[in-house]
C-alpha cells in the first residue's frame, strides 16, 4: 500500500492535475502546503495534506528535508515534483533515493548534466551541437558579467544557472544597466531556487522559442514527440504553445536537425522519463540549444 501513495511536491493547478491523474490510476494522494496555503485548492483535492513550513519557499516547498519527512510520515512511496520548485534539484532526487522513495522523473546524474545550465552548455560543446554564445561558466560578480558582455556584444541576457520559468532573467541593452540587472536577477534566483548564481549569453534577435518533447528509457534509448513553439510569452513566461511550430514550416531541414540534436542529447545523458529540450530559432532558420 505504501507504493500506491503519491506525495505531490508542488501547489496550485499543477498539483490539482497531478492529483486527478494519480487518483485515476488508483493512487492515494498527499498534498504539501506552506502555512498561508493551508486552505489552497490543491490541498482540498488530495486525500491527505501536510504543512511543510512558513510562507517563504525556502522554508517550505524548497525545503528538501521537510518534504521527505512529509512523505515518510504519510507512507508515500512516490514523489511527483511537477515543475519548478524541486523538480530540477539533483540533491532532491538523491534524498528520495536514500529514503527509499521513488522520484517520478529523471535520475540525479542526468539532471546534474542537463538541469544545470552551465553544465548543459558544456555538454553541448562536447557533442558539438550549437548553443547560444555566452559565458563559459557561472559569473562571480557584475564586473565579470560586464567583461563577458563587452566581448560578445549587446544586447545580452542574464540568466540564473538553476531553475527556469523566467525567474532570474534580465535582458540588458547597455553596459550602464548591467550591474543593477545582475544584482536584481541574482536576488530573484536566490529566492526562487535557493541559488543566486548567474551566467550570461547573447540575446538572439528575432527569436522563436521552440521545444522538443522527448521520452527516454534511462538506458540510452529515446524518442521524440515532435515540437511546439512557445514564442508568445509575457515576462519570459509562456502564454501560448502551438504545434507544429510555425517558424519551422519555413525551415523543414531545421526541424529535422533539431529532432536529431534532441535525441542525441537525450541518449547521451541516458535520460529517463519525459523531458523537454528548449531551443532558440532565429529568423534565418539557425537554431541554438537554450
Amino acid at each position: 500500500m505504501k507504493l500506491r501513495r503519491l506525495l505531490i511536491a508542488n501547489r496550485g493547478e499543477l498539483a490539482i492535475r497531478i492529483a486527478r491523474s494519480a487518483k485515476m490510476e488508483g493512487f492515494k494522494t498527499v498534498a504539501i502546503y506552506s502555512e498561508p496555503d493551508r486552505f489552497a485548492e490543491h490541498v482540498q483535492h488530495c486525500d491527505e495534506a501536510v504543512c511543510v513550513g512558513a510562507a517563504a519557499p525556502s522554508e517550505s516547498y524548497l525545503h528538501i528535508a521537510r518534504v521527505i519527512e512529509a512523505a515518510q510520515k504519510t507512507g508515500a512511496g512516490f514523489i511527483h515534483p511537477g515543475y519548478g520548485f524541486l523538480s530540477e534539484r539533483a540533491a532532491f532526487v538523491e534524498a528520495c533515493d536514500q529514503a527509499g522513495i521513488i522520484f517520478v522523473g529523471p535520475t540525479a546524474a542526468s539532471m546534474r548534466t542537463m538541469g544545470d545550465k552551465i553544465q548543459a552548455r558544456s555538454t553541448l560543446d562536447e557533442l558539438r551541437l550549437p548553443r547560444v554564445p555566452g559565458s563559459a561558466g557561472a559569473l562571480l560578480n557584475a564586473n565579470e558579467a560586464l567583461k563577458t558582455a563587452d566581448q560578445i556584444g549587446y544586447p545580452v541576457l542574464l540568466k540564473a544557472t538553476a531553475g527556469g520559468g523566467g525567474k532570474g532573467m534580465r535582458r540588458v541593452d547597455e553596459a550602464s544597466d548591467l550591474a543593477r540587472a545582475f544584482e536584481s536577477a541574482s536576488r530573484e534566483a536566490l529566492g526562487a531556487f535557493g541559488d543566486g548564481a548567474m551566467y550570461l549569453e547573447k540575446y538572439i534577435l528575432e527569436p522563436h522559442h521552440v521545444e522538443i518533447q522527448v521520452f527516454g528509457d534511462g538506458q540510452g534509448g529515446a524518442i521524440h514527440l515532435g515540437e511546439r513553439e512557445c514564442s508568445i510569452q509575457r515576462r519570459h513566461q509562456k502564454v501560448w504553445e502551438e504545434s507544429p511550430a510555425p517558424i519551422l514550416e519555413k525551415f523543414p531541414k531545421t526541424r529535422e536537425a533539431m529532432f536529431e540534436a534532441a535525441l542525441k542529447i537525450t541518449r547521451h545523458v541516458k535520460y529517463a522519463s519525459a523531458g523537454t529540450l528548449e531551443f532558440i530559432v532565429d529568423g534565418a532558420g539557425n537554431f541554438y540549444f537554450l
